[in-house]
């Protein structure tokens, strides 16, 4: 059945996950002397008009960086890049090597000092450096210490065990756990660094239980490497991990795993403004979600497909509805002790946030749902606690836009305030994309109370 509806359920077309992206751009245009200065100065103003010079459009900038077109033209105008997380996307999207902004170390344009056959001689040069340092008769240079210390791999292990994948899969654990409190930009540099590590295990002897349960870890790794670079607007490179992910999932004939990766790869399309393809991929995981047996899978991606529905208008109410009863129906039927790992993130407090939001979207055309939107999103609120602070912000956001849609002026302004401070301690694009509604409303009702306040600290936050 569900087969059949992605093919037939929006509009008879087959399922297709080209990313329709344009082709990078020539590594040869970042070695020309000019376009290497403004690199070094992360001049981007500068970038972007020689870019234009060389025939590339608004589209195409802010189609390789995942930008807007408005933000494309400030930057043109002369507007300076500061946020990390944006230069990141900016130079992978353009293909920029990383090394020529200062961002990270990159092999191509960074030698690594020889290592001296002569290990006391490095002794002695580094204990003369010491005393230099320890008296206060040092001359630093702190633009050099954007180059790495050492970057040296770590050789894995000849033969890998239960021992070696458990610490993969702990260590990816903990990473999610600081992506949840702190957003995709806080760690994503780390969950690729351990990714990187983890798959030289693959080079390793294992028994094939062993190699089993790496290549599921690596699922895991490689979901969590596509979700934080989701989160900070890499979407290029999410889709990359996700497929990757996908495929290890699928290998490994876990379909709980697949079931999450193509929620996470809906999610992001539907972060994009694409329900369409957000809806196929939900629904190409319910059936890799029923295949596993697991109600919650099931409810996790209803609640998600209600969510593509209400996004595509008001002749979709129906659908949207009835995706959301079915996602708590299976919600209430799931056994949570025989809930597959990789799938006990999803708790009630996400099933109410969820449905909160879909409500929240439904309730913009038809104002009846504004009520029950509020209650859901207090309900997912009070479940929450600082470890979900990314969740906690989408909920606040979405708490106060529904009341400023509502009239409750008072109680919007309180949650929109609440809602920005929690995005200010948040490295997450998401966060702010995610804003855009309550930044819509609060401009409408500018005159209104303390809307204005909360209008410019929005437009404040957004900037940065």
């Amino acid at each position: 059945m569900l087969d059949r509806l992605v093919i037939t359920e929006i509009d008879g077309s087959a399922v297709n996950v080209d990313s329709g992206q344009d082709p990078p751009v020539d590594g040869a245009v970042w070695d020309e002397p000019d376009m290497r200065s403004a690199l070094a100065a992360r001049d981007i103003p500068t970038v972007y008009k020689r870019l234009k010079r060389l025939g590339f459009s608004h589209r195409r900038l802010a189609g390789l960086t995942g930008q807007s077109s408005s933000e494309v033209t400030d930057i043109l105008n002369g507007r300076q890049v500061t946020a990390y997380d944006l230069l990141v996307r900016i130079a992978e999207g353009l293909n920029i090597p990383r090394g020529h902004m200062g961002l990270a170390y990159d092999a191509s344009i960074v030698p690594v000092e020889p290592t001296s056959l002569d290990e006391r001689e490095d002794t002695r040069r580094d204990l003369a450096r010491a005393a230099e340092v320890a008296v206060g008769a040092g001359v630093f240079d702190p633009l050099s210490w954007v180059r790495p210390v050492d970057c040296e791999l770590t050789s894995p292990p000849a033969r890998i065990g239960v021992a070696e994948i458990e610490q993969v899969e702990i260590i990816t654990g903990n990473l999610g756990k600081l992506d949840c409190q702190y957003g995709g930009g806080a760690c994503r540099d780390a969950v690729l660094a351990h990714l990187g590590w983890a798959q030289r295990l693959l080079s390793a002897d294992a028994d094939e239980a062993a190699r089993h349960r790496l290549h599921l870890a690596l699922a895991d790794l490689h979901s969590l490497a596509g979700w934080t670079s989701f989160d900070v607007g890499l979407y290029t490179s999410a889709r990359r991990q996700y497929a990757r992910a996908l495929e290890q999932a699928r290998f490994s004939g876990d379909p709980a795993r697949v079931a999450k990766i193509l929620y996470c790869t809906g999610r992001l399309h539907l972060h994009q403004e694409h329900p369409e393809d957000a809806l196929r991929f939900f629904q190409l995981g319910q059936i890799a979600a029923q295949e596993s047996g697991c109600e919650l899978a099931v409810a996790m991606l209803c609640v998600n497909e209600a969510w593509a529905y209400a996004t595509l208008g008001a002749s979709h109410t129906q659908l949207a509805l009835k995706s959301l009863g079915r996602a708590q129906d299976e919600f209430a039927r799931a056994d949570r002790d025989t809930v597959p790992a990789c799938l006990q993130f999803f708790g009630r407090a996400d099933l109410s946030a969820s449905t909160g939001v879909v409500q929240s979207v439904l309730s913009s055309s038809l104002p009846e749902y504004g009520d029950v939107a509020v209650s859901s999103l207090l309900s997912s609120l009070s479940d929450r606690g600082d470890d979900m602070a990314r969740s906690r912000t989408f909920e606040l956001t979405a708490l106060a836009t529904v009341h400023l849609r509502e009239g409750h002026v008072g109680l919007g302004v309180q949650a929109g305030h609440e809602a920005v401070g929690s995005a200010e301690r948040v490295r997450s694009r998401r966060v702010l994309d995610r804003l855009a509604p309550l930044r819509a409303e609060t401009q409408r009702r500018r005159r209104d109370g303390d809307v204005a306040d909360l209008a410019d600290r929005i437009t404040l936050l957004c900037a940065m």
